[in-house]
């Protein structure tokens, strides 16, 4: 599975897509995009996403861990790219299938 940040990026677009049904097809998802304030995502979405993640790239990437290291206030303007950036270092950590 690729940890390439940009590879990962085009996989979160697509699942936050899919958790946020109603996100315009034309806005656009940087590294730079907060969850609370620009995509509106709330609890139950973050829960979603959590869901899709797991099935997307299984144990290898704890979107649960990832947030519990978190303070109340970088939760509220966690990015993206953060996300991104988590999963990218999660995924270098999975050794190779032989």
């Amino acid at each position: 599975m690729p940890s390439n940040p940009t590879a990962v990026l085009a996989d979160v677009d697509a699942l936050l897509r899919a958790v946020l049904g109603d996100f315009g097809p034309d806005a656009e998802i940087t590294m730079d995009t907060t969850f609370r304030d620009d995509l509106g995502m709330e609890s139950l979405d973050v829960v979603a996403l959590a869901g899709r993640l797991q099935a997307r790239y299984g144990d290898s990437v704890n979107f649960a861990l990832f947030v519990s290291s978190l303070d109340v206030a970088s939760i509220g303007e966690l990015t993206v790219g953060q996300l991104v950036d988590y999963i990218a270092q999660s995924l270098e950590k999975v050794p190779a299938a032989s």
